[in-house]
């Protein structure tokens, strides 16, 4: 059920222009994100606060799970007060091995529906990585920032917001300790989702508040918490707008793609 409440909480987590949406109003974009999600009990999580592995996603033994990214269709606006149904199903898993080790990638096909009727179609896929390993990895070049930049800080109140929002569990984004010691990151690192939300806003926004109809995005490179994040809006052209995250000095987090009918 997407209630009041959740809607209030998700504008107020992202910080959102105007009023929260109120029953009977189209709810934000991406908040089908904290729908629906597993409650595993605590003796069924992981080391890493993931349910353990197995159950629908399929027993894949590489330890560390990550979202790579979504293709998404908005086919009608989920709205505040509707009971919401969620259908998944695992459409490929595939093992890859490159220069960063073994992977699997696993593809799911998830649909979003208010009674007999699909409001979002989404193609997510995730990515399972051998364990990390001490020391710092290679860090790309910096991205080329355009002029138009919004910033976010990161902090550690909004990912942990974030995670409770989407009863997500996974240490890497409110446990420093974990997340430095045992996968060995540099601190925090902050949700493909949450930069994906933040991206579909910005995209609105800069299209007189039209959320766009077809939305997809792909994780680069880890954002870190406690950092600024930047937010970046292409032109709109021929219905279509590329977006991005970074930060300073840094790599592409995230790239993505807003398109409108």
């Amino acid at each position: 059920m997407i209630t009041a409440a959740l809607a209030a909480r998700f504008h107020a987590t992202l910080q959102l222009p105007g009023a929260p949406a109120l029953a009977g109003e189209a709810a934000p974009a991406l908040i089908h994100f904290c729908l629906c999600q597993p409650a595993a009990a605590m003796a069924e999580l992981g080391g890493d606060g993931h349910p353990a592995r197995g159950g629908f996603l399929p027993p894949v033994p590489l330890p560390r799970r990550m979202w790579a990214g979504s293709a998404i269709d908005f086919h009608a606006p989920l709205r505040v007060g509707d009971a919401v149904v969620k259908r998944s199903r695992i459409a490929e898993v595939t093992a890859k091995s490159g220069r960063s080790g073994n992977l699997c990638f696993v593809t799911v096909d998830h649909e979003i529906g208010v009674g007999n009727a699909v409001a979002i179609s989404e193609r997510q896929t995730l990515v399972y990585r051998e364990a990390a390993e001490a020391g710092a990895p290679a860090v790309p070049e910096p991205a080329s920032l355009e002029a138009k930049v919004e910033t976010v800080e990161a902090s550690a109140p909004l990912l942990f917001r974030y995670s409770a929002l989407t009863f997500n569990a996974h240490r890497i984004h409110y446990d420093l300790p974990y997340a430095t010691n045992e996968e060995h990151y540099p601190g925090l690192v902050v949700h493909g989702p949450l930069q994906a939300t933040l991206l579909i806003d910005l995209a609105a926004r800069r299209n007189d508040g039209r959320p766009p109809d077809h939305f997809t995005f792909r994780g680069v490179h880890p954002a870190i918490g406690g950092r600024p994040l930047l937010l970046n809006a292409g032109a709109l052209t021929d219905g279509s707008m590329d977006l991005f995250t970074a930060q300073p000095g840094g790599p592409l987090n995230m790239q993505a793609t807003a398109r409108w009918r």
